[in-house]
């Protein structure tokens, strides 16, 4: 790992970046103590679904489609057996839905012939899972079972990169360099916290940095408008006064639901 360049042009030591980081965790969980995920479940089975079918779509277009899934097919056996046209048909609003139909159907008949109808908590199990790779494996263990884990989505990593954490591209090793500056018991809340806060405030093409409450712990601050009213017009979700992407929302969440498939 190359050293940062923080503000102000300095040589960074991997200590100092390691000490930044953890203050740039202790601010996030200031500025978003309602983290959380943005999909909506009930269970470990519908986690692992709706992960599998956020793949290249938002979180709200899941929660919009998951309901009519998870009240049609409540369990494995049940998606298992189902008609593969059928299944199309409601995740059609996913995109790609006839490969994401065939790794969710693929899943639910390993978990009931391999694992007696019931997600395993392991995840040297879940990656043997059709369609389920190390990031899916980690948001299901971390947030159906309290396995500490990183999750190394989009967002994660273009913020991990921005704040000069990391230099890695391969989400493999972005995970494992990221892994070895947290203790073990934050792996989960800061990959929330993260991408809550690329989704909001740190967006890929134009970073709200004026708006930005950890702007001054930033080396990439200026990637973005420093204006600061119109950084707040780039303000996302919650932050910009719009509803989130869960239909179900945790209580905390000071934001507005999402409105349903087909609402306004």
């Amino acid at each position: 790992m190359g050293a940062g360049q923080p503000v102000g042009g300095k040589a960074e030591s991997h200590r100092a970046m390691v000490r930044r980081a953890r203050r740039i965790n202790r601010e996030l969980a200031e500025v978003y103590p309602y983290a959380h995920p943005e999909l909506d479940f009930r269970n470990p089975f519908e986690l692992l679904l709706a992960t599998v079918l956020s793949a290249q779509t938002t979180d709200l277009r899941v929660n919009q489609t998951t309901p009519a899934l998870f009240a049609a097919y409540p369990t494995p056996e049940d998606l298992a057996a189902a008609n593969p046209e059928d299944v199309e048909g409601i995740i059609r609003p996913t995109g790609f839905f006839r490969a994401k139909a065939k790794s969710i159907m693929g899943i639910a008949v390993a978990l009931r012939d391999e694992f007696g109808g019931e997600v395993p908590g392991r995840l040297e199990d879940l990656v043997k899972l059709p369609g389920v790779g190390r990031k899916t494996a980690n948001v299901v263990l971390g947030n159906a079972f309290g396995v500490p884990g990183i999750t190394v989505d989009t967002h994660f990593g273009r913020l991990v990169r921005r704040f000069k954490w990391t230099d890695q591209d391969d989400p493999v090793k972005v995970e494992a360099e990221i892994c070895a500056i947290f203790p073990k018991s934050e792996w989960t809340m800061l990959s929330h916290r993260v991408v809550f806060h690329g989704r909001r405030i740190c967006h890929s093409r134009k970073p709200a940095c004026g708006a930005c409450p950890i702007a001054p712990l930033c080396p990439s601050y200026g990637e973005g408008e420093t204006d600061p009213e119109k950084a707040r017009k780039l303000l996302k979700y919650e932050k910009g006064g719009l509803p989130g992407q869960r239909l179900s929302p945790p209580p905390d969440y000071p934001g507005l639901p999402a409105p349903p498939l087909g609402g306004a």
